[in-house]
């Protein structure tokens, strides 16, 4: 098959992100030939713009006023992009040659397949998964993210045991391929996550629509990761809780809505209390004010759940772990998915 990469537009989210686009930005131009390499930048002021301009003027800009967060930044900038496929790729991920055709060919054959993503292996450490994506995205029935190749902060070496291709529940922000006619239809990332677990929200209702969420281990990429809120910094503890219980509340079938709920906020509860004893006082801090955040927002939140359409039973949706990873992880002591 011979695949055309003149449909697939690359798109690069920056903010004031200018020494990832000087160290990374030379491998996307060198190994995407033909696709539309666009950075849509969240209003910087680290000289990115300036830059781009001088050094990579076949890139193009789309500058946006202020700083939006991932996930409207990429709303408003992709409804000024026509093209088939979207790469939503961020700005510390390196790319080798042939990365792209797996994934175009794989989506050019299955028009089913809304989403896909490749290998993420660490920049740092080649021969390591890289915690945001890693071999493809699960969850386990509490709606709790993990990867093939990572449970919690254990990252697996990259042996080879995930150069496949599997149907996944949810697909990394960090190298997310996506048709763009899906991604508008189901109206882009949910704006209210501002970053983390977008992804896995919008993975889901493309899998409520009819989709399939998919993962292609013959291409692969190299993620930093942590490039933009560390991962013990207060405020990405608050987005990973708040919108943890948002992904649920919005997107979990009714029947086991009251069930999950309950268990996830006991869990949190336990998870800020391990904090505390751990001295990490501002991060449990952030736990509460997550809760507290949900509560607030609640009837656009209600708002947000009516709009899905919760169709099947969540559980047997591939990509699902029927099982609890917490209890698999800290208590029996599993720490890889072939272990589960």
């Amino acid at each position: 098959m011979v695949y055309n990469t003149s449909q697939t537009a690359i798109v690069i989210l920056n903010w004031n992100g200018l020494r990832y686009l000087q160290e990374f930005l030379p491998s996307v131009v060198e190994h995407s030939g033909g696709c539309q390499l666009i950075v849509a930048d969240n209003a910087s002021t680290d000289g990115s713009i300036t830059f781009l301009q001088h050094h990579f003027p076949q890139v193009r800009i789309i500058p946006l006023p202020e700083n939006y967060g991932f996930c409207e930044g990429y709303n408003k900038a992709l409804r000024q992009v026509d093209a088939t496929y979207y790469v939503l790729l961020n700005s510390d991920v390196s790319v080798p040659a042939g990365w792209l055709q797996p994934i175009i060919e794989l989506m050019d054959a299955d028009t089913r397949i809304a989403v896909c993503q490749p290998k993420i292996n660490a920049r740092q450490h080649p021969g390591y998964f890289e915690y945001a994506g890693a071999g493809g995205g699960m969850l386990d029935t509490l709606g709790y993210p993990f990867c093939r190749g990572r449970l919690f902060e254990t990252l697996e070496e990259d042996r080879g045991q995930y150069n496949d291709v599997q149907e996944i529940f949810w697909a990394t922000g960090a190298c997310m391929f996506v048709r763009a006619d899906v991604y508008h239809a189901l109206g882009g990332l949910e704006p209210a996550f501002f970053a983390h677990m977008e992804e896995i929200d919008f993975c889901w209702r493309a899998k409520n629509a009819g989709y399939r969420v998919m993962y292609n281990g013959h291409s692969q990429v190299f993620h930093v990761g942590g490039g933009t809120l560390h991962k013990s910094n207060p405020r990405k503890t608050y987005l990973n809780f708040r919108n943890g219980l948002a992904l649920l509340y919005k997107n979990i079938p009714s029947k086991e809505f009251l069930t999950t709920m309950l268990i996830r906020v006991v869990l949190d509860w336990i998870a800020a209390l391990r904090m505390v004893i751990a001295g990490q006082r501002k991060d449990a801090q952030a736990v509460l004010d997550a809760h507290a955040d949900l509560l607030r927002h609640r009837h656009y939140w209600q708002k947000q759940r009516k709009a899905q359409q919760h169709k099947g039973n969540f559980p047997n949706v591939p990509g699902v772990y029927k099982g609890s990873i917490v209890w698999k992880y800290f208590i029996r002591q599993k720490r890889t998915v072939q272990e589960l």
